[in-house]
């Protein structure tokens, strides 16, 4: 594809969590996984705002009728997640790394800042809105391919962590609510799939630099937003593995450049859809061996479809690899009606449905020669929803690209979420007084670039093992442990800070975020003194993980000392295989000295 000849458009939003307490109460932000010690449960009702408009977003949540769940605990979250008490002051920590960002960006900082609640329809809070503050304006960001503005820069509360989603039911919970989130927009100013990779690392690493950041799995989230010419903004919301972006956008830029060669072949064909009629074909297919329908029946639902003029061989048509336009329908199908999904006449006869019944099918439909139907097996308001949802989808298809908001999926491809929320959803905050940003005392972090350089520079680290310390959540720690400690190696303070850490997690299945400061202050004291061997640390963090570190069975032995125990060993059981003597040596010296060393020692014996 030459994108400069499709118009490619590209923006990126990203959002990062921050350390410390929420944003607008003293909870912390801490992220838990065991059981809650309370639910309460919620419903979605859409009314019409300030202006008199509807959301479209809440208006399509309110008739899937779901529950919504959220699930707390009593020692990290408050009333203010529950949506009980009005929000505390902002927090004070977290809008001075933000103002850190702006400052690093060459942002322009608002001289009085309104936070505002952004209507949020999914349930992923329980107030019904977001809290956002819009804190600056402007900058730009360097890239090989040219100058990327920043529209803007807000900080804002992250929402409900979801826990599990059902076509009735849809379970949240409150740990995550209102953590601190930086949120930076570009301008859309990307031009190709490799410039917005490039334009998220780099942010990314700007973000990575501030000290107030969290790090670590899913605390940095990235949406995407594509357009080509003749199309419109579609956003790819949560764009997690970033080797993937570059595929999301190419990929998108084909799904629209495909829908707009439908629109325009539809119209050059002049085709035109009939009135929207629903079909009973629940008798008609009474006797069916599908097993879908089959179960469909047990479950007391039925059997709806609706016909498509002229529309024989399009939804079978391909719009990304393993994506045609009947996964588009399909889609719409299973969130506004919540069915599993959709079967229609370009994959039949399939899923057991036969030629015999297709042929039932269009009789009973009038279906020409190039005519499509598509049929959903549900309870029948499921179905109705669903159907309606296909209807409008194929109805879309005259107009061009619907504004939405899509879902990643780990082939690059994507799936319809939401429509795009409407324009008008934000409105002021009434319980959080207006915020005058002080600026005059802001001080640049070290880029995270600039510290990876500075580690192997400065204390001899590997290039991997420097960034691996950077980046990790460990690394403030670091460089309080290699100015503490000069004499222990600075790469083995960084080694058991980062890779040690994941080897206890990998393979011995360990919780590594039981490990406190005052655990990794004991450590490094206890090396420092020579109170236990470097060789053993794994064995040390293991157990006080597991609330079972005694000093004083660690004190480590000298060589000397070590080498005189297992000479005694050796020579008591002069017949004793290897294995035998490794074996009498390790649990006679259990926690003196590493396997590795043991076995070494004893090697110099046998």
């Amino acid at each position: 594809m030459t994108y400069q000849k499709l118009g490619l458009k590209c923006g990126i939003e990203i959002h990062q969590q921050l350390e410390g307490r929420k944003l607008f109460c003293s909870c912390p932000t801490k992220l838990r996984e065991d059981k809650p010690h309370f639910e309460l449960c919620r419903k979605i009702r859409s009314v019409a705002g300030e202006q008199g408009n509807i959301d479209q977003a809440a208006k399509q949540e309110q008739l899937r009728d779901k529950d919504f769940v959220y699930e707390g605990y009593y020692d990290t979250t408050c009333l203010v997640e529950t949506d009980s008490e009005p929000p505390h002051k902002i927090n004070q920590d977290a809008l001075y790394t933000c103002l850190q960002f702006c400052k690093m960006l060459k942002s322009n900082v608002s001289p009085v800042v309104q936070v505002m609640r952004k209507t949020v329809a999914d349930g992923s809070n329980t107030t019904g809105f977001q809290r956002t503050a819009l804190i600056s304006r402007g900058g730009e960001l360097e890239t090989s391919e040219g100058i990327v503005g920043i529209e803007n820069i807000s900080l804002e509360e992250d929402a409900c962590k979801i826990v599990s989603d059902s076509s009735h039911k849809k379970i949240y919970r409150l740990d995550r609510l209102g953590i601190p989130l930086v949120e930076v927009g570009t301008a859309p100013d990307i031009k190709s799939p490799e410039q917005c990779l490039e334009t998220s690392k780099k942010l990314g690493m700007f973000l990575r630099s501030l000290p107030g950041v969290k790090r670590g799995l899913g605390t940095i989230r990235q949406d995407v937003n594509v357009s080509i010419k003749e199309g419109e903004r579609v956003e790819i919301k949560g764009a997690q593995d970033l080797k993937l972006i570059p595929k999301y956008v190419e990929l998108e830029v084909k799904r629209q450049a495909e829908l707009i060669k439908l629109r325009t072949e539809l119209k050059k064909n002049k085709v035109k859809l009939q009135h929207f009629k629903i079909y009973n074909l629940t008798k008609l297919l009474s006797k069916s061996q599908s097993k879908i329908i089959v179960k469909t029946f047990k479950n007391n639902g039925g059997i709806l479809a609706i016909k498509l003029n002229h529309f024989s061989g399009l939804i079978g048509r391909e719009l990304q690899p393993g994506y045609r336009l009947g996964t588009e329908f399909a889609g719409r199908a299973k969130v506004k009606g919540g069915v599993g999904g959709i079967f229609h006449s370009d994959e039949m006869p399939n899923y057991g449905i036969t030629q015999q019944e297709v042929d039932k099918i269009n009789v009973e439909l009038k279906c020409k020669k190039d005519d499509a139907f598509i049929l959903v097996a549900d309870t029948e308001l499921k179905c109705k929803l669903a159907l309606e949802a296909v209807y409008e989808r194929a109805q879309e298809l005259f107009k061009g690209i619907p504004k939405e908001v899509r879902s990643p999926q780990d082939d690059g491809t994507t799936r319809f979420m939401r429509p795009m929320p409407g324009a008008a959803r934000m409105y002021p905050e009434t319980d959080v007084p207006l915020i005058i940003p002080d600026t005059s005392n802001i001080e640049l972090p070290e880029l995270l670039s600039e510290r990876i350089v500075r580690y192997q520079t400065e204390y001899k680290l590997s290039n991997d093992l420097a960034e691996f310390v950077a980046k990790s959540t460990n690394m403030m720690l670091f460089e309080k442990y290699v100015t503490m400690y000069p004499k222990i190696k600075a790469a083995f303070i960084a080694e058991s800070l980062t890779s040690t850490l994941l080897e206890i997690k990998r393979k011995y299945k360990l919780d590594v975020e039981k490990l406190t400061e005052d655990n990794y202050d004991m450590l490094f004291n206890y090396l420092n003194e020579n109170k236990i061997h470097k060789d053993i640390i794994l064995d040390v963090l293991m157990d006080m993980i597991k609330g079972k570190f005694d000093i004083k069975i660690y004190e480590g032995l000298s060589t000397e000392d070590l080498h005189k125990e297992i000479k005694k060993i050796v020579d008591s059981n002069k017949e004793a295989p290897f294995p035998a003597l490794m074996g009498m040596c390790m649990k006679a010296l259990a926690g003196k000295a590493s396997g590795k060393v043991i076995s070494t020692e004893l090697k110099k014996l046998v």
